[in-house]
């Protein structure tokens, strides 16, 4: 079993990138959301290296220190996937099965989507194809009520201010919820008040265009809570219908948004389950 931290080139870039689990055992690729890190999965890999899997957690772009751009537009959806793409490549891991949490979870559906042949399952957590939510916020009023808070984080400057204020006040109730340990918080919290790393994680909100993902021909299982208040049943629901392979839709009553810290459990059995389907 090899448990460590990996500093992966990506042409200029160096990835921090959390391992876990056997070398040789079939490889798992985990992206966080905003506004955390790999560490985020640390309740969750040990369950899936117990299963005999490898598992590969990166800080994605702008979250690994060595791995944050300037540019607005490094931060596009096609960017962050193709840049995935090659840090899967220079992990020595082509194809893998991919897992993704919130904006990860919208990496994980564009890379599904885009490159079918390097994504062996999906499981994506809490946020749903790229076109489902966007039908959702542009017919559901519910749901663009839960997603007001994007206009705050597209403002430059505004909204770093908003969320470093007061010692990161409005920062730290973004994360405080249930299953969130106090010291992880603490951690994403001065990672996200080094200079330009909140701007950096803000640059993948600022970087939206509405690029059209098609629907995913890989098997796919997508978990979401109905206490998640980012994101509403009618984006949730809708996600079967961007999904023309094997589909599993999971529900995790009573739990929040950061499901991978409070339900680290029945994200792995989901995962695992999807897994041992392909």
């Amino acid at each position: 079993m090899a448990v460590g931290m990996l500093q992966v080139d990506v042409g200029d870039l160096t990835f921090d990138v959390r391992t876990d689990g056997p070398d040789d055992g079939p490889p798992v690729l985990l992206l966080h959301g905003f506004p955390e890190t790999s560490l985020s999965w640390s309740a969750v890999t040990p369950l899936l290296a117990e299963a005999g899997l490898r598992t590969y957690a990166p800080d994605q772009l702008g979250y690994s220190p060595g791995a944050r751009p300037d540019e607005v537009e490094a931060y596009s959806l096609p960017s962050l996937v193709q840049v995935t793409a090659d840090l899967m490549t220079a992990l020595d891991v082509p194809v893998t099965h991919v897992v993704g949490h919130d904006w990860g979870a919208f990496v994980a559906w564009a890379l599904a989507a885009w490159h079918p042949d390097r994504v062996r399952t999906l499981t994506a957590v809490s946020v749903p194809h790229p076109t489902a939510m966007t039908l959702a916020m542009k017919a559901d009023p519910e749901q663009k009520e839960r997603s007001a808070y994007i206009r705050l984080f597209r403002q430059e400057g505004e909204a770093e201010a908003a969320l470093l204020a007061d010692d990161a006040r409005r920062l730290r109730r973004v994360l405080e919820a249930p299953g969130v340990p106090a010291e992880a918080v603490d951690v994403y919290v001065a990672q996200l008040s080094a200079p330009g790393a909140l701007t950096a994680a803000l640059n993948w909100y600022r970087a939206m265009d509405g690029t059209r993902v098609d629907p995913v021909d890989v098997p796919t299982t997508y978990v979401w809570s109905d206490e998640d208040v980012a994101v509403g049943r009618i984006a949730a629901e809708a996600c079967a219908d961007q999904v023309t392979a094997d589909y599993r839709f999971v529900e995790l009553p009573g739990i929040t948004h950061w499901v991978p810290e409070q339900a680290p459990e029945a994200l792995a059995r989901a995962v695992l389950d999807r897994i041992a389907s392909a």
